[in-house]
């Protein structure tokens, strides 16, 4: 296999990566293909073909699309390996937790930890 061929086919797989990263973000917000595209301004199944790895995105595209779904653009590209290792509702409870008061972080950490607590009772 040629270097270019080993190229686009990471290109490819990172494509469908980022769709997939940005199709996950979208449904968890709730918001349907037809309202992305009408916020991004370009037609329902161009961002079909985004989300499904069949399109690039334009740096002005996947910048609208991080701020609509409320996530760095690091996330969608997996720069920010942190963040993309997280399910998309985690890194949104997440940012949202930060701005929180170091009071209401640690009211908050108590309160997960009788959320497990209880799970772990319910299955035992």
């Amino acid at each position: 296999m040629t270097q270019a061929a080993v190229r686009e086919e990471s290109d490819e797989l990172e494509r469908r990566r980022l769709g997939e990263r940005l199709r996950e973000a979208r449904k968890y917000l709730g918001l349907k293909q037809e309202e992305v595209a009408t916020y991004l301004k370009i037609p329902r199944t161009a961002l079909t073909d985004i989300e499904n790895g069949q399109r690039r995105v334009e740096a002005i595209e996947l910048s609208r699309l991080a701020r609509l779904y409320r996530q760095p653009v690091g996330f969608f590209t997996g720069e920010d390996a942190d963040a993309a290792a997280l399910p998309v509702d985690v890194a949104h409870l997440a940012r949202r937790v930060a701005a929180l008061s170091p009071q209401d972080r640690d009211e908050l950490g108590r309160f997960a930890d009788y959320l497990r607590a209880r799970s772990r009772a319910g299955q035992g």
